[in-house]
């Protein structure tokens, strides 16, 4: 049996935001990258893990998957980066919830 090493999982960095100067209308950070930017990409990565998982389980269940650990790792990686965007998108729509409830 060989060891093959596992690919690390990158972290996820958001740019910090900053207020643009006055009088400027775009949407973009710091960094000046768009936010709709950031988002899509995270999402793209996110979609990315989960057809390595599937992929994965296809091999393993066709038996051509040599070390089923990795889909184990995969399996799991997919389902921790489900939770995390879940928990992320709950947030902002109760902290959406709670602009709105805001008195102007």
């Amino acid at each position: 049996m060989t060891i093959t090493p596992i690919s690390p999982v990158l972290p996820i960095s958001v740019p910090s935001v900053v207020a643009p100067p006055a009088g400027d209308d775009s949407t973009t950070m710091a960094g000046g990258v768009n936010f709709a930017d950031v988002l899509g990409n995270s999402i793209a990565r996110v979609q990315g893990v989960q057809d390595r998982a599937d992929d994965l389980a296809v091999q393993a269940a066709t038996g051509t998957l040599e070390d089923v650990h990795e889909y184990m790792v995969a399996a799991t990686e997919a389902s921790l980066t489900t939770q995390l965007t879940v928990a992320i998108r709950n947030k902002a729509v109760d902290a959406f919830n709670e602009i709105m409830r805001m008195q102007a």
